[in-house]
């Protein structure tokens, strides 16, 4: 199934379970929570297995390597925002090539931790 997706995501609801914005609803019926079947198997999965551990809502069981691979992103993104904060403070009249630069490597930096989930 399609995955849905809009521009502007504020103020629009999400699956309940992978974040994805839900299509505009035309008003009858209940409200989805998912965006797919799928969607729905996991988290009635994950409810499952979290009442087997006695987990409450709030706590999650995460493998160590999914942890460790998102921290690494988001330690060489907050290493490029540092990075590009300090070129920005240097001059205040930079060329296009070396703002260009900035951005491709913030960009770099970012994309990953966007494009990562963590997986069931």
């Amino acid at each position: 199934m399609t995955k849905f997706k809009r521009d502007d995501t504020s103020g629009y609801p999400r699956c309940q379970w992978c974040r994805v914005v839900l299509p505009a609803s035309d008003g009858r019926g209940r409200p989805r929570r998912f965006c797919s079947q799928a969607c729905r198997q996991w988290d009635w999965v994950a409810r499952q297995r979290a009442d087997e551990l006695a987990l409450s809502e709030n706590e999650l069981v995460v493998a160590r390597e999914e942890i460790d691979t998102l921290k690494d992103q988001i330690y060489v993104l907050a290493c490029a925002i540092q990075d590009v904060q300090s070129d920005l403070q240097k001059t205040t009249r930079q060329s296009a090539e070396s703002l260009r630069e900035s951005l491709d490597w913030l960009l770099e930096a970012a994309i990953p931790v966007t494009q990562s989930s963590l997986r069931p």
